[in-house]
């Protein structure tokens, strides 16, 4: 069968011929539809983030996938039966946050990562996965069901969020999304469409006309270009905001964060930032901190009832939201153009198959 995949330090993906898998115990058939293309993704490629599996000379990519099972083997799962794969998996046998259900909170070295760290992705025409880690959906979400991953990302943010503020009577009205990628742009969705907040603003660098600015718009939101009005000045200019979700991995956004939020708001961050030695006024953030009740929290991953709620929630959207955020669908004949990123790509995926 046909697999997307790079070998380290090579660049950019290619195609390889490999093995169709064979299903172990507890483990079904996929037959892939669709799997999409983000920023991690790039981060592979160019061998900034991730690793192959061990005894491995190249990854299979891809952690945003939708496949229908092809083989149910010895599983609950019915054939024929669209699912989406969570990401995470134990490296050697089962430990702590796997038996608990919560993955996406073990730390580094307790679990492998389809398609980024340690285990080959989903970009190929078939793959096998234990049963408990297939998220069943309806079948019409089939064609846009590569969204669920990065919407479960969101979701988990939005639970660690307001699990932090659990203490008090806590009534969010205004969000700020940091960045216009997809990630940014799914979860200024969710804020506008599903949570219903009266004001929502999104950050980006962007000239007019751009697809970005048009979706932001589209749904009722602010878009704020950073180079006019940096997030310090957010506050004066249109108003300190409830919560902040920072979606770009730009270090310097953590702590602008602070000042951009409302008393008693919260900061989710979610992009993973290079290196980068800066200076920040310490004491001042700090204070900022305490003072106003504010918090930060980092989240990443995310676990089965992420998918199940992400699952919900992409049912929810108006369709166009997909239709505007999804700029190329490409079959296997032309899977070099899913990653190219460019100002006039938002998300991409590759097609491996239909129902």
């Amino acid at each position: 069968m046909d697999a997307i995949a790079v070998e380290p330090g090579a660049g950019e993906p290619a195609l390889f011929e490999v093995p169709v898998p064979e299903p172990g115990p507890g483990e079904a058939l996929v037959r892939t539809l669709r799997v999409g293309v983000d920023g991690t993704d790039h981060e592979v490629i160019a061998g900034h983030h991730g690793d192959v599996p061990a005894g491995e000379d190249r990854l299979v990519l891809g952690h945003e996938a939708v496949g229908v099972v092809a083989d149910a083997n010895d599983t609950d799962l019915e054939e024929g039966t669209v699912v989406v794969p969570t990401v995470r998996r134990p490296p050697n046998g089962p430990t702590d946050h796997f038996e608990r259900g919560q993955p996406d909170m073990a730390p580094d070295g307790e679990y492998v990562e389809r398609g980024i760290v340690g285990a080959h992705g989903f970009m190929a025409e078939f793959f096998t996965s234990p049963a408990g880690f297939l998220v069943p959906i309806p079948e019409e979400l089939a064609p846009a069901g590569f969204l669920i991953e990065p919407i479960s990302i969101t979701a988990k943010a939005l639970e660690h969020a307001r699990a932090s503020r659990s203490a008090f009577d806590w009534r969010p009205e205004s969000a700020l999304v940091l960045g216009n990628g997809s990630l940014g742009l799914l979860t200024l969705s969710i804020v506008t469409e599903r949570l219903e907040y009266d004001r929502a603003y999104c950050l980006g660098r962007r000239d007019r006309p751009d697809p970005t600015i048009d979706l932001i718009e589209g749904l009722g939101a602010t878009y704020v270009d950073s180079r006019e009005t940096p997030i310090p000045e957010i506050p004066a200019e249109y108003e300190p905001v409830d919560v902040v979700f920072e979606t770009t991995g730009y270090a310097k956004h953590a702590f602008e964060t602070i000042d951009a939020l409302a008393p008693n708001g919260i900061g989710a961050l979610l992009g993973v930032p290079d290196d980068w030695t800066f200076e920040i006024d310490g004491g001042r953030l700090h204070r900022e901190l305490v003072l106003h009740n504010k918090a930060l929290i980092g989240s990443v991953n995310s676990s089965r009832e992420h998918f199940e709620s992400a699952a919900e929630t992409l049912a929810a959207l108006p369709a166009w939201i997909a239709d505007d955020l999804v700029t190329g669908v490409y079959g296997l004949d032309e899977f070099e153009r899913a990653f190219v990123d460019d100002d006039t790509t938002i998300k991409t995926a590759v097609e491996f198959d239909r129902i």
